[in-house]
């Protein structure tokens, strides 16, 4: 079967949709580690096995904690790296060979660049033997391989972009690294997006802040919101859990989840804990942490000597990453997210799901959505651990109704995303 061409997009997706020959949909990622992106791109590649299509999961790495909930029927293909990072460059100019200036300080000239770009000739070399109908991408620099990789392989693939988080937050974080040359990814983002076929962000604050940071128009960027609630997440939350935080008669628990970095801000968590702490017994527990033990050790340290410091160190745990956070969550008294930016906020949604009460920044962005403005949880300034423990007392306090928490949540089941992605990467909108 020939693969639709761009301009013929529309008519081969509407076969598709009475009934025709499946289509056969890529997505790229980097690894199978366990982050949030890794689970919206497997909760896609569900929904679109469950329909019918022909699926694979490209990845540069095939290994992670996800790497066992990889769905049956999705066609795992492993990259190969290029010998040498410098290669890798040559391929990238070759790409855009006009985009030689905004390129220079962003990718060529740096010493330290994306390592991933090694995979480049060989995701070039995935599309050009197998012609996916579409290929969906995730994250910028995985974006922006993806474009390139279209353009060496002269094929005609269908390119979805997808953006995850506000690049004017991750950027000042990046340079607070000393990681200068993202700085001067804007033009290079705008330049490779304009050859896509469809961009979509997960939240609206992060399609404005797309368009306010690479001038992209603002209606060429389509927002869907994240594919989270499933029904192995409601069975998953139903798993009975032996921890002793969680018996009968214990002090209620406050939730935390995510990777141990800067832009989660666990030091507000900890502080606002303690705040709340003083009035009254609770206890405090962060699930999640990378990949890589040393690290996470490393990014755990400051934390539990910060919660020692306060007084509040017994009371405070790191179990890392757990297999099943959901019987956590619907377990835990509140669930707090303390982030100083998002680009979604996928764990709000699970544990709303889950019927657990949320506390959250009011960070750029996805928070506020979800949350509908404070309707289904407050929302508080961000680095404010004052306002984090009020808050915190208040839902201990108050709590609001958990089931509908979770009726709430249903606007946000993989089905109803998995619709309207279907729409973007077919080409039927």
């Amino acid at each position: 079967m020939r693969r639709g061409t761009h301009a013929g997009g529309d008519q081969t997706a509407a076969e598709n949709l009475r009934g025709g020959t499946p289509h056969h949909i890529a997505f790229f990622m980097t690894s199978l580690d366990g982050g949030g992106v890794q689970r919206v791109v497997l909760n896609l590649a569900h929904a679109c096995v469950e329909r019918g299509y022909r699926v694979d999961l490209v990845v540069c790495q095939a290994k992670g904690p996800y790497q066992d909930q990889v769905p049956n029927g999705v066609n795992v293909i492993e990259l190969k790296a290029g010998p040498a990072g410098w290669l890798a460059r040559v391929f990238i100019l070759a790409a855009d060979p006009r985009g030689f200036m905004p390129l220079l300080r962003s990718v060529l000239l740096p010493v330290k660049t994306w390592k991933r770009f090694r995979y480049l000739p060989d995701l070039s070399r995935y599309l050009r033997r197998e012609q996916p109908h579409v290929l969906l991408s995730a994250m910028t620099h995985v974006n922006l391989m993806a474009v390139w990789a279209r353009r060496l392989a002269g094929v005609s693939t269908r390119m979805v972009v997808s953006e995850h988080i506000t690049k004017m937050q991750a950027m000042k974080d990046e340079a607070k690294k000393r990681k200068w040359h993202w700085r001067f990814l804007p033009p290079v983002i705008q330049r490779a997006y304009r050859w896509t076929d469809a961009i979509v962000a997960v939240s609206e604050g992060v399609a404005d802040d797309l368009s306010l940071l690479t001038g992209l128009p603002r209606e060429r960027i389509t927002t869907i919101y994240n594919p989270i609630v499933t029904p192995e997440l409601y069975r998953k939350a139903q798993v009975p859990l032996e921890h002793p935080w969680f018996t009968p008669g214990a002090p209620p628990v406050v939730l935390g989840a995510g990777r141990l970095r800067p832009q989660k801000d666990f030091p507000t968590l900890i502080r606002a804990f303690a705040r709340a702490r003083a009035v009254r017994e609770m206890r405090l527990m962060i699930l999640g942490g990378g990949k890589d033990e040393q690290k996470k050790a490393q990014s755990k340290a400051p934390l539990l000597a910060l919660a020692h410091q306060l007084g509040v160190g017994n009371d405070v745990a790191f179990p890392g990453f757990v297999e099943n956070p959901f019987a956590y969550m619907a377990r835990a008294s509140v669930f707090v997210l303390s982030s100083a930016w998002e680009g979604f906020g996928n764990v709000i949604v699970e544990a709303l799901a889950c019927g657990c009460p949320v506390v959250s920044t009011d960070c750029p962005s996805g928070p506020a959505e979800i949350l509908e403005n404070g309707k289904y949880g407050p929302l508080v300034p961000v680095g404010d651990d004052e306002a984090l423990a009020d808050a915190i007392l208040s839902m201990l306090s108050t709590p609001p109704d958990r089931d509908r928490l979770r009726a709430h949540s249903a606007m946000f089941t993989v089905d109803h995303a998995a619709d309207q992605y279907l729409q973007v990467l077919l080409g039927a909108t």
